[in-house]
């Protein structure tokens, strides 16, 4: 079954062509050179198993499992390959991977949250463990303090990233925006393909806020690292408050296009941490 990760839709080359649609540049200038190319190794693995729960044909419990052999190893793959490597030069638990293949096998069978409180206990699997995993690299993630700080940028990140795409999501049969929220503003779940009323950008404006708190938080994660690493992960949140500042700008229409910082924006917030330092 291995050859069925090497499918197009699934090659680093695919994967790495996604990143420009994030939120925050993954591997920016700001992290420290040795660091690099394990954080792409993560962030590869990150996008390889959300292709796997979104867009793979055929039996995606099948491919989650047989990318769970992957990591167990030896690895049969490139992606994987170069998995394993970060993984033994950073010493690096493999839970967090784990937890985000457990996030994707969730999506097959999960469509809809209660509450603010399940939404969450869905990022402790897939957004959590990625900030987790970079703390692993700058060789921190033993720090519970630095690691609260982290999960509140990564679940930040992660409703950011509900707000933008809720056509894109529930295309895909799921709501991940709470129940409880959709109906304290009168929003049904098929309001969430458009196009733009009040009522959804009142939503999306309640949300936006949490998504805020979230982000503010962790910043001072920033300080707490120092150097380069404090500085990449600064961006990271940063990146975060830029998409909320570019979805406030056009008005929550999430519908027309989706709203997200510039590369223009990402140089300006850049060289704002490197001048502040």
């Amino acid at each position: 079954m291995a050859q069925a990760l090497e499918a197009p839709e699934l090659t680093a080359e695919r994967i790495a062509a996604r990143a420009a649609g994030e939120n925050f540049p993954v591997v920016s200038i700001l992290a420290p050179r040795p660091a690099r190319s394990h954080l792409r190794a993560v962030y590869g693995f990150a996008r390889l198993v959300d292709n796997l729960g979104d867009e793979a044909e055929g039996d995606r419990g099948v491919l989650l499992a047989e990318l769970e052999r992957e990591l167990a190893g030896p690895p049969t793959v490139e992606i994987m390959r170069r998995v394993h490597t970060t993984i033994a030069a950073c010493g690096l638990s493999k839970e967090p991977f784990h937890r985000l293949i457990e996030a994707n096998r969730i999506d097959q069978v999960k469509s809809r949250y209660e509450t603010w409180e399940e939404v969450r206990e869905y990022c402790t699997y897939s957004a959590e463990p990625v900030g987790r995993l970079v703390l692993g690299v700058y060789g921190r993630s033993g720090e519970p303090h630095l690691v609260a700080m982290s999960d509140s940028i990564c679940t930040g990140l992660q409703l950011v990233n509900f707000l933008q795409d809720p056509p894109r999501d529930l295309a895909l049969g799921r709501v991940y925006l709470p129940q409880e929220s959709l109906r304290r503003f009168g929003v049904r779940d098929e309001d969430l393909a458009g196009p733009l009323t009040s009522e959804v950008a009142a939503l999306l404006r309640f949300e936006g806020d949490r998504a805020r708190g979230l982000l503010e938080a962790g910043l001072p994660l920033s300080k707490a690292l120092g150097g380069r690493p404090g500085m990449s992960v600064a961006l990271y949140a940063r990146g975060g408050l830029a998409a909320l500042d570019a979805l406030e700008r056009a008005g929550w229409d999430v519908f027309s296009s989706r709203p997200a910082p510039t590369r223009w924006a990402f140089a300006r917030l850049a060289l704002r941490e490197l001048l502040w330092r």
